[in-house]
């Protein structure tokens, strides 16, 4: 359960970061989400768990 929570919180201290840094980054990443289909969103996002999945693998064997 630690590992969650611990997951929980690198993930919020990324995405602190990027809202904190790039700001107008954000912003117009934003202004792009309704030009991307249903589709390509599903396989960024399958493709995001992929990497994860592999992320953790590696690291914890």
């Amino acid at each position: 359960m630690s590992d969650l929570l611990v997951a929980f919180g690198l993930f919020f201290v990324i995405e602190g970061l990027v809202y904190a840094l790039a700001p107008s980054f954000i912003r117009k990443m934003a202004e792009q989400l309704p030009l991307i289909s249903d589709q390509q969103m599903r396989a960024a996002g399958l493709a995001a768990i992929g990497l994860g999945v592999l992320f953790v693998w590696m690291v914890r064997g």
